[in-house]
């Protein structure tokens, strides 16, 4: 559902990290809100004033997972229409940044109320698995972004 010419909507800017482990596995968390059903998506979030896009990836790394890599390059942007939980559909502008971490345990103590309620489940995806599961991943292309960085 992408209609960035739409201008009566509110803009929003988002960091969101693809995060890869020593196996080349991607880290999805699995959100679920009053908008659509149970679907995979990267960490990430929204930048806050006078934000850059680096330093929200930053921030959301250590908040979302408590994982203490550095950010890499970015490696993708999207312009999409949607609402994300409690809110109404709005344009975000998006950067994906490439984040290469041995792995680990991840560490909630950073999230926020919204991400409590919101994320049900974090797991590390082998790509075959990100090509072939029933399961809903957004944005659709996860899978060929990451098979395109490996």
């Amino acid at each position: 559902m992408s209609d960035p010419s739409a201008p009566d909507l509110p803009t929003f800017r988002s960091a969101r990290l693809v995060i890869l482990d020593a196996a080349g596995r991607l880290l999805l968390f699995r959100y679920a809100d009053e908008h659509r059903p149970p679907f995979w998506a990267t960490p990430g979030g929204r930048l806050l004033p006078g934000e850059t896009y680096r330093a929200a990836a930053a921030r959301e790394l250590a908040e979302e997972t408590g994982l203490d890599a550095p950010i890499g390059p970015q490696v993708r942007e999207r312009d999409a229409v949607y609402a994300v939980a409690d809110g109404e559909p709005a344009r975000w502008v998006e950067r994906y940044f490439l984040v290469r971490t041995p792995g680990g345990e991840l560490d909630r103590a950073g999230w926020s109320d919204e991400e409590r309620r919101t994320i049900q489940a974090h797991r590390w995806w082998p790509l075959e698995e990100l090509r072939t599961t029933g399961e809903t991943i957004l944005p659709e292309w996860l899978p060929a972004l990451v098979a395109g960085i490996r």
